[in-house]
């Protein structure tokens, strides 16, 4: 990249402590995952992480997180400077977030013998779904389902077990990830279409000001106008997920 580094009078607003700490959510591995080499950090958002840091011209601290509200809530208590999640009103509070950098379809794992065949079936009184607890499609659901019973467990993996074994007719997560899932052993299929668009930006601590905010959301405009992000969705092999429209 070849952009000048941004103005260095706000690098305290995004680093007070010096370097840039980064929340990173390994709960979506379609934007971030460990390496299996070398076990650090790796995907889309350390790449932006980085590249952010590289205009603040102060070094980036990545802080993992295994579930996505762990993630949230790092970001919003100040033990991380900026973050990378899903906007969601119930996450409004405490942070300031940018317009969306990728967009990700939301969908439904059912197993193969279900005689639930589309996305308006799953709404239903004895209906059981599982989600991985306090990420963005379990924030859509709370507001959204009306007769189903909700099952918040810790983390995606889990969620898709308790489909497996059982315990809930419908399981809710990332489509690539679940498609991954009925890929990897006979027994459980994806219902076509989506129920939700994940759409994932950055934010940072409401206490660092409109600046701060101001400074990033340009920062995620260019990441997706000059082919940033587009670039890391390729080289990471991310598929599924679609660059954001300019916000």
């Amino acid at each position: 990249m070849t952009q000048q580094p941004a103005s260095p009078g706000l690098a305290p607003a995004f680093a007070p402590g010096g370097a840039l700490r980064a929340s990173i959510n390994l709960g979506n591995p379609i934007l971030a995952h460990r390496d299996p080499a070398s076990g650090e950090p790796t995907g889309v958002s350390v790449d932006l992480a980085r590249e952010f840091g590289r205009r603040l011209g102060v070094p980036v601290e990545l802080v993992a997180f295994e579930r996505a509200a762990l993630s949230v809530d790092a970001v919003r208590a100040e033990r991380a400077d900026i973050g990378f999640f899903a906007v969601d009103p119930a996450r409004g509070e405490g942070l300031r977030f940018t317009a969306p950098y990728v967009l990700i379809e939301g969908a439904y794992l059912v197993p193969q013998a279900s005689p639930v065949s589309e996305n308006g079936q799953v709404d239903r009184a004895g209906t059981r779904i599982s989600v991985g607890a306090g990420s963005a499609y379990d924030l859509f659901l709370t507001r959204e389902i009306r007769e189903a019973e909700i099952v918040r467990l810790e983390g995606a993996p889990r969620a898709l077990a308790a489909l497996r074994a059982g315990e809930v007719e419908v399981a809710a997560g990332i489509r690539q990830l679940l498609e991954a899932e009925a890929a990897r052993a006979e027994g459980v299929r994806v219902l076509p279409g989506r129920f939700m668009v994940i759409r994932q930006a950055m934010g940072v601590p409401a206490g660092r000001g409109a600046a701060a905010q101001e400074l990033l959301a340009s920062f995620v405009e260019e990441m997706k106008a000059v082919g940033f992000v587009a670039d890391a969705l390729k080289r990471h092999g991310v598929e599924g997920a679609i660059v954001a429209p300019a916000g």
